[in-house]
């Protein structure tokens, strides 16, 4: 792993996770640091080879960020992936300017000569589907580059230099509507800068390790665990590496699931034998929730709550001085933009942005810079069980934000049997691990309805299903009708307080905010 890492440069895109999350993919070990770092940082890491994000900037503007010059001068290969191009572009002698012709969105290049990353993947003549994102573009190449493709708004779509291995894409390879982008990835790590591809999610999982350790030291950790994917790998992560150093704190707010408190107490406290504290907090969450209709204010009511409840229990401790969270990247990168700032409304509940100054627990966050299929995969590699590994995810509001309108326990109570007649009917039919998440909400308007012989006026239940790979786009399930009308003829005949149920076809593409 030491002798093969590439830098990744980040210039504020909301998908620069998505650039590692391929270099890992491709069995490299890679870091993401600010394009602004001090040099020698980057000198240290000792990269085969560097790439340069995208980012919001125009680099026609005044100020907009640059490489620094250590980048071109280091000898080794540089990918420049749309802002990236741009920047690289200028710093090297070219020249670039605002886009007569905007591309947002899905495009297609043309394939107009042969280069290293085209290796296996384009040939020279083909048509190739990419994902575009820009308002800039190249007037004039760098001397040394040649033009290997173009779109109809980027006459130099992909740039290359192959003497000194410099790339420049306009379109963005790390993203899945990039169909092939992955194996140009693949070959600009391999082909480009010779690496044999050796790192491993097990390499991943000892060095977590050995940084928890001489992170955390003699000191002792609390774990906020709610039993879903993130925070249960990272307790096992943590308990592997500091053992009985860990406490988990289990904050049972009374908006779980059916029967999911009585499951997390069982498998961790009996079956992994982690220590755990089982707050029951339901009647605390509820009260301060009653009367609140705004989402942002239950997620930040929650929040607050959480953030209070451990503080409390930690106190109980007796000295703990590290809270580990289960903060994945697509939490982070919806929370604070690496130019730009705060988005906090998105993942308020989440407390990626540090803690209070009140609060005087430091953070442990070992799964920071993963994706969900990512944890998954280290869920399987320290053991755990794929029930808990194949969870669907499930927000740190729980059933507050799944209950449109004011929350109450009567409500809670009508979603959670709704709920699991859902989840018990699609792995029923064998579609649990087809679909990334799939739940049902209350909604908070009431329909009129005949059952029987006789006239109802009963609340609405909506239903959703998405496919995701890491979380940061989705699409909807497309279930038939028969499987739908089986659930909803279930949920309204078996769950008093429901007469209707009605299916969510949004989808959520790059940047937008779920629904939940």
């Amino acid at each position: 792993m030491s002798d093969e890492k590439i830098l990744i440069l980040d210039f504020g895109s909301q998908v620069t996770q998505l650039i590692a999350r391929r270099v890992r993919e491709s069995g490299v070990y890679c870091e993401i640091i600010p394009f602004n770092a001090d040099v020698a940082r980057m000198q240290a890491f000792a990269p085969k080879g560097i790439i340069l994000s995208g980012g919001p900037a125009s680099v026609a503007e005044e100020g907009s960020p640059r490489a620094p010059q250590w980048v071109f001068e280091a000898g080794v290969p540089v990918m420049g992936i749309c802002y990236g191009q741009m920047t690289m572009c200028v710093q090297l002698g070219g020249e670039a300017k605002g886009a007569e012709i905007r591309e947002f969105g899905a495009a297609y290049v043309d394939v107009v000569a042969d280069c290293a990353l085209f290796e296996g993947v384009w040939s020279v003549g083909a048509r190739e589907k990419v994902w575009m994102s820009h308002g800039d573009h190249i007037s004039a190449p760098p001397p040394g580059f040649r033009t290997v493709a173009v779109s109809e708004g980027a006459p130099y779509a992909l740039i290359a230099n192959d003497e000194r291995r410099f790339y420049g894409a306009m379109f963005h390879p790390e993203v899945v509507h990039t169909p092939h982008g992955a194996q140009l990835i693949r070959n600009f790590t391999h082909k480009v800068c010779g690496c044999s591809g050796n790192w491993t999610m097990a390499g991943f999982r000892q060095a977590e390790i050995a940084k928890i350790r001489a992170q955390v030291g003699s000191g002792q950790v609390i774990c906020g665990l709610s039993g879903g994917v993130d925070s249960s790998v990272a307790a096992a992560l943590i308990h592997e590496a500091i053992g009985d150093q860990l406490t988990c704190i289990f904050v049972d707010h009374g908006l779980l699931r059916a029967g999911e408190a009585e499951e997390v107490v069982r498998v961790f406290r009996d079956q992994f034998n982690i220590k755990l504290i089982h707050r029951d907090a339901s009647d605390l969450f509820l009260g301060q929730l009653a009367g609140v209709t705004d989402p942002e204010q239950k997620r930040k009511i929650i929040g607050k709550l959480f953030i209070d409840v451990f503080d409390e229990e930690s106190q109980k401790l007796g000295g703990a001085e590290f809270l580990a969270q289960g903060t994945l990247y697509p939490d982070v990168i919806e929370s604070v933009s690496a130019i730009g700032g705060p988005s906090v409304t998105i993942k308020s509940h989440h407390n990626v942005g540090g803690l209070p100054a009140y609060m005087k627990l430091k953070l442990v966050e070992p799964l920071r810079e993963l994706f969900k299929d990512e944890v998954r995969a280290l869920g399987r590699e320290l053991g755990l069980p794929e029930t808990i590994v194949g969870r669907h995810p499930f927000p740190g509001p729980g059933l507050a934000i799944r209950v449109l309108g004011e929350v109450t326990r009567e409500k809670v109570a009508v979603l959670q049997k709704a709920d699991a007649i859902y989840l018990e009917e699609i792995r029923a039919a064998g579609l649990y691990d087809a679909i990334w998440q799939a739940f049902a909400v209350l909604l908070p308007v009431k329909s009129v309805g005949v059952m029987g012989d006789g006239r109802t006026y009963d609340n609405v239940c909506a239903l959703r299903a998405v496919t995701s790979t890491d979380g940061m786009t989705a699409e909807v399930y497309p279930y038939d009708v028969g499987f739908l009308t089986r659930v909803a003829g279930r949920i309204v005949n078996e769950v008093r307080g429901i007469n209707r149920v009605t299916y969510d076809i949004t989808s959520k593409p790059p940047g937008t905010i779920e629904w939940e």
